[in-house]
């Protein structure tokens, strides 16, 4: 059963702390009383007040006087004023000094048990607010002791307070957005949006709303204006991850709007004006694509402020364990399991492998072996088990064992993970030219992707 919040009411005058108990009490709450400022602010170190009604005019110590000492005392303690003397610069003063509301006497008490709830509904929810940013800031957490990793903490550290454009460079898999939620976490904007987009999932054709936004009837289908990312994410950052596979149309559009800070939706005559912080991330060399007139140049040294640069998991190796008892402990509690630990065995094995899926491949891996396991050490067996999926399992003649399928569809579906793979490879992880060289539609790609975890 929920515990009742305690209110305490400090007034000097009986009849009012009465009125104010009587009322209160008879809505279900619980109330303690004070006469005064000293008792006030005694009575106020008990744990279980959970609001305090602060009269402004009290002998000895005045209300704002306590209020300030409060707000130094316990600055989570939700205060609401009463006065029977109250005028606006009071009121303004009680505010600015840490009041959530003033209510001038008399006063009705539904106004009073409004104003409650509104004051405990609002600490309530900032304290899980708080709540939340400490669980999402220990998710992404940049985990790793190399020295590469040190460096790209330190230049987080000195960018993110900063609104400079950073282009975060590395391959599938390394961490890029990790990177850019730790720029945006550690800025000023961090309590704005974070707005990730994927530039190579966005149709062709819809790219330019995906990012500005339309207006109603601005195209086929378009029954509702709608906000672009831009837009959603005015006030914080704006993530444009494969910023490389952009068509070279919208680039130039992209262009515009990170020069003048305005963008006009589709259909729209009105320009809007936005304040966002821009991060872009790629697995693709820029500067070739430049070269290539692939990629605008004057785009890439707007988004190329600062460079930071994600190595592969195979190149930091000493980072290994510490990412793997963070996934593993990260994946018993999120399926429910019982403690789980690593053998000598494993670490030496996670150590070895060459990860060509970087990070992602590890967290994934591990989850993997975690669900599957019976004990609650994980050996290297497990691991591998885990990690290798029978499409890449090799027979005697070291080519794939695709014969050690009992059923045609888990065949089809290997030799078609398989088969992408290896494009991926043959074309550097470029998704638009994977895509057109197998003549398969972009969005058709990155659903089997995502289906078969090649990302």
């Amino acid at each position: 059963m929920t515990k009742a919040a305690t209110v305490l009411i400090v007034d000097d005058h009986r009849a009012v702390r009465e009125e104010l108990a009587f009322a209160l009490q008879f809505d279900g709450w619980t109330t303690v009383e004070a006469e005064d400022g000293p008792g006030g602010l005694e009575r106020a170190q008990e744990p279980d007040v959970d609001l305090v009604l602060l009269d402004v005019k009290l002998p000895g110590m005045d209300g704002l006087e306590v209020l300030q000492k409060l707000k130094e005392q316990r600055p989570d303690l939700p205060v609401v004023m009463i006065s029977g003397h109250g005028d606006l610069d009071t009121a303004v003063l009680a505010v600015r000094r840490g009041a959530y509301d003033f209510l001038q006497k008399p006063f009705e008490s539904d106004r009073v048990l409004l104003s409650i709830k509104n004051a405990l509904r609002t600490c309530r929810l900032q304290s899980e607010n708080e709540a939340l940013r400490e669980v999402i800031q220990s998710e992404h957490h940049l985990l790793g002791t190399s020295d590469t990793i040190e460096a790209v903490r330190s230049t987080i550290q000195k960018v993110a307070p900063t609104e400079v454009a950073v282009l975060i460079t590395g391959d599938n898999g390394t961490g890029k957005e990790l990177v850019a939620r730790q720029l945006h976490l550690q800025s000023k904007r961090s309590e704005g949006p974070f707005l990730a987009v994927n530039c190579a999932a966005i149709p062709e054709d819809l790219a330019e709303s995906e990012l500005f936004g339309h207006e109603k009837g601005a195209f086929t289908g378009a029954d509702n204006a709608r906000a672009g990312a831009f837009e959603l994410a005015d006030g914080g950052t704006l993530f444009l991850d494969e910023v490389g596979d952009m068509p070279l149309p919208m680039q130039a559009k992209l262009l515009r709007a990170l020069q003048e800070r305005v963008v006009q939706r589709l259909g729209a005559q009105a320009t809007t004006e936005v304040d966002v912080r821009i991060l872009a991330a790629t697995n693709q060399d820029l500067e070739a694509m430049v070269s290539e007139k692939a990629f605008r140049e004057d785009l890439y040294y707007r988004l190329h402020v600062v460079r930071i640069h994600l190595p592969p998991l195979r190149e930091r190796p000493d980072d290994v364990a510490a990412l793997a008892d963070h996934f593993l402990a990260a994946a018993t509690k999120r399926n429910g399991l019982s403690s789980r630990r690593l053998h000598t065995s494993a670490y030496e094995w996670l150590r070895r492998q060459p990860w060509p899926g970087n990070v992602r491949q590890l967290k994934n891996a591990l989850e993997g072996a975690a669900v599957l396991s019976d004990g609650p050490e994980l050996r290297a067996a497990d691991l591998e088990g885990a990690a290798t999926p029978a499409a890449t399992r090799r027979a005697a003649d070291g080519e794939p064992d695709w014969f050690a399928y009992a059923r045609l569809e888990d065949f089809r579906a290997a030799t078609e993970k398989e088969f992408l793979r290896r494009k991926l490879l043959e074309f550097g992880g470029n998704i638009k030219k994977t895509a057109e060289n197998i003549e398969l539609q972009r969005s058709n790609l990155y659903k089997k992707l995502d289906r078969y975890d090649l990302k």
